[in-house]
């Protein structure tokens, strides 16, 4: 890949490894994607201490380097507080990449001082088991062979998509960024249903976890569109189609959904202004 091989003091530099910063860092070390990273982050995790005592990666360097890549993996919140302390890292030739929601380029811009070799990423937490979704938007100084690097990169962790239009962002984060929440309150409703009809509670919270995963997974493999996979189960009739009645009621699932997206994605607005 090309400007974050390793040839460079500094190939990669992570500022925060929690939750999805070290996800993405556990997958690049394990398949050999990025050597020798420098990780920044105040209060690191006994095992990002353990990596860094084994040689793996150099944590909390003070003398800062221009870097190849340079990843933010910060809470959007804390952007502002972060961006002075990265900016001794940017160089002319950095491509910078933010996973910070509601983060803008104008924003990343602003705090680099006009330097506009720039990408947001939105991935999703499934990256953590390796079936994360990360959607890709490169800004105007940021080439095909850049966005083509950090496809790679991101695909350690899941599938990739690009867009165009800054813009869509938030729509991205309200749909894949915070989609797993809706997952996983359709996985508590089904299970509290069950538990409902007299399952008992263990056994209910299985059921639904497991036909959530394995559906997920079918649309994952490319067995069809949901909505063929959807009238594939459904037998006329049958069980599914009298639980599918009371759901596709209006208001039913597609019409709370949608509200809730839109409710996200203007959050969203609301974050990066």
């Amino acid at each position: 890949m090309s400007g974050i091989s390793g040839a460079g003091d500094a190939p990669l530099v992570l500022f925060g490894a929690g939750r999805m910063g070290g996800a993405l860092l556990k997958a690049w070390l394990a398949e050999g994607s990025v050597q020798n990273p420098i990780i920044i982050d105040p209060q690191p995790a006994p095992w990002l201490e353990d990596l860094a005592r084994e040689g793996h990666v150099r944590l909390n360097e003070t003398d800062a380097v221009k870097a190849d890549l340079l990843v933010l993996a910060v809470k959007p919140q804390f952007m502002n507080d972060v961006l002075p302390i990265a900016a001794p890292w940017v160089g002319r030739k950095t491509l910078v990449v933010s996973v910070a929601a509601g983060s803008t380029m104008a924003q990343l811009r602003a705090g680099f001082g006009g330097h506009d070799k720039l990408v947001r990423v939105m991935p999703n937490t499934p990256a953590l088991v390796g079936r994360g979704m990360s959607v890709i938007c490169a800004g105007p100084g940021a080439n095909s062979d850049d966005t083509a690097d950090i496809a790679a990169l991101f695909s350690a962790v899941g599938k990739t998509a690009e867009i165009e239009d800054e813009t869509l962002m938030d729509a991205v984060t309200a749909l894949s960024g915070s989609g797993p929440a809706y997952a996983f309150l359709l996985a508590e409703a089904m299970a509290a249903a069950g538990t409902a009809q007299g399952l008992p509670d263990d056994v209910a919270l299985e059921l639904a976890a497991a036909t959530i995963a394995g559906a997920g997974e079918m649309m994952w493999q490319g067995l069809g569109p949901p909505s063929e996979l959807r009238e594939n189960v459904t037998s006329p009739g049958g069980t599914t189609a009298a639980a599918l009645e009371a759901l596709m009621a209006t208001p039913g699932m597609k019409e709370l959904l949608a509200d809730a997206i839109a409710k996200a994605t203007a959050r969203g607005k609301e974050l990066g202004s």
